[in-house]
Parts: structure tokens; C-alpha cells; sequence
């Protein structure tokens, strides 16, 4: 026997000396690493394509895509401001919604659609619908801060030399008026409920020389129009710094009410029988529930 296979040469008998070779046989580390080879360029394959997929990005507006939206007209600071929100909101969420647009925080915020707005409506049950001008106002932290007497110190000083009085309505000064009685024209009151205000002015009523005053609410202005057969006074809310008001004995479906247009209560401007439904939304309308002086 010679080296033939694997080395050997085989002698058969009677024939001819036959040599076998064979080829080398591939290592197994080099079919393995081919395998590797063959599996990162198809994962390199499918990895690219996914890579090139192009994943949608949300605006964060895909909730409101899917509910009955309304579109609005924001109003603040003389700019305006496009605003879709769903319908079944509250007051509080597009309070929150408007701090987004203005930077105004939602406690410094007054929000006016036919009167002070409510947060814990729903601007369906508001009766809100799209196209409608929803008027803010209010001040930043910095204004406020820039406020030279606060309001809230002068509330409560008058508040506790109310205390110390007799009723208003007994005062000699409020008896001249209170006197010649309830006015013919006068709007009819509702005693112990609360309404937002009218559209209409506020008529009929007394002022303290006794002559007819009627009051409208500017609120696209953020004014208050105090008017008489004389004139018309164009007040900035912004400048009133209280409204007091007291229920007039024997008739307590109407009120006394003055507006603290001065630092001092000689500044008061009293207007008699104002309906007491309307008392509530009055002073909200012109103080705000966002003020904080």
C-alpha cells in the first residue's frame, strides 16, 4: 500500500497504480464566518428599510381630530388668535388652551363670550359655536407686580369699614334716593338666583343725585359705560378699584351698588336697584375672578 487517499497510494491488484487527491475540504470556521457574512447583509437589508420608513409625528391636536370641534376667534391685547377646540370643553380647558397661545396663565385670565365665562361649563352648554369671538383680558405676573396700590388691600379696608356701619340703606345719604321708591321702568329682579348678564344695558335705575342711569358692559373694549340724560362716562374697568353692593331693605330682590373709581370712597359712583340676579355677574365682569390686587 502507498500514500494515496489522504495521503496513501493504493495498489490494486492486477491493475495499474491509481492515484486519488482530493481537494481540500473548507474549514468550518470559514463556512460559519460566510454564514455571518451572509446574515449581516441581510440584516444591513432589512435594517435599511425600515430606516427609510417615514414615521408620522403627531402635532398633538389627533384628540380633537376625532370629537365635534368648534372654530374660534381669540381676542387678547389687540391681537387675534385662531383656536379649534372640541366642543364638550369646559371654561377651564380653554382657559388652558389660551394660556398656549398668549402666555397669559389661566388665573390672570378673563374670558368674556355674553358675559363672564364659566369654567365648569362646557362651551356646548354654553351654546358657543364656531366662528364665535371669545374676548380675554388680563395682565401678566409682571404687570400685576407694576400695580402701585393693590387692589385687594382696598377691598378689604373697605370691607372691614363696611362692618363698622349702619346698612347703607339707612345712611341719610342713600335715604334721599331710596326714598322716592322703586323706579316704574326699572328691570324686573329675581331674588336668590344668579344670571350672567343681558345683552341689553342695565336701565331704569337711580344714581345718587336721583336722575335716571343705565349701565352698559363694553366688554370688546373692556369698558364700563355709565350713562345718563346728560352724558355717557367711559370707564376702563381696568381703573375701578371695587364694587360693593348692599340689598335694599324691604325690597331685597334689588340692590345698591357703587363703583370704586378712586383710591378713596369718595370716588364712589352709587347706582340704586340694580336687580339682584345680575349682582354676582356684575362684579366678576368688572374685577375679574383673575385679579389679584
Amino acid at each position: 500500500m502507498r500514500k494515496g487517499y489522504l495521503g496513501y497510494n493504493i495498489d490494486f491488484p492486477g491493475s495499474a497504480e491509481v492515484t486519488m487527491e482530493t481537494e481540500p475540504q473548507p474549514k468550518e470556521a470559514e463556512l460559519l464566518g460566510d454564514d455571518v457574512e451572509k446574515t449581516d447583509e441581510n440584516s444591513s437589508s432589512i435594517d435599511t428599510g425600515n430606516s427609510t420608513q417615514d414615521c408620522p409625528l403627531s402635532n398633538g391636536d389627533d384628540a380633537d381630530d376625532e370629537q365635534e370641534t368648534v372654530d374660534l376667534k381669540i381676542i387678547w391685547n389687540k391681537n387675534k388668535y385662531d383656536l379649534k377646540i372640541p366642543v364638550d370643553s369646559t371654561g377651564a380647558k380653554l382657559k388652558e388652551r389660551i394660556h398656549s397661545l398668549t402666555g397669559l396663565p389661566p388665573t390672570m385670565q378673563k374670558v368674556m363670550y355674553k358675559g363672564l365665562l364659566p369654567e365648569d361649563k362646557t362651551l356646548r352648554e354654553i351654546k358657543i359655536t364656531s366662528g364665535a369671538k371669545i374676548m380675554v383680558v388680563g395682565s401678566t405676573i409682571n404687570d400685576v407686580l407694576a400695580v402701585n396700590t393693590p387692589k385687594e388691600v382696598v377691598q378689604q379696608e373697605v370691607k372691614a369699614e363696611e362692618n363698622k356701619k349702619e346698612p347703607l340703606c339707612r345712611q341719610k345719604q342713600h335715604r334721599k334716593v331710596l326714598d322716592k321708591g322703586k323706579p316704574e321702568d326699572i328691570m324686573p329682579a329675581i331674588k336668590g338666583t344668579k344670571e350672567r348678564l343681558p345683552t341689553v344695558p342695565l336701565s331704569g335705575m337711580f344714581n345718587k343725585s336721583g336722575g335716571k342711569v343705565r349701565l352698559t358692559f363694553k366688554l370688546e373694549q373692556d369698558q364700563l359705560w355709565i350713562g345718563t340724560k346728560e352724558r355717557t362716562e367711559k370707564v376702563p374697568m381696568g381703573s375701578i378699584k371695587n364694587v360693593v353692593s348692599e340689598p335694599i331693605e324691604g325690597h331685597e330682590d334689588y340692590h345698591m351698588m357703587a363703583f370704586q373709581l378712586g383710591p378713596t370712597e369718595a370716588s364712589q359712583y352709587w347706582v340704586y336697584w340694580v336687580p339682584a340676579q345680575f349682582v354676582d355677574a356684575i362684579k366678576d365682569t368688572v374685577l375679574g375672578k383673575w385679579q389679584y390686587f
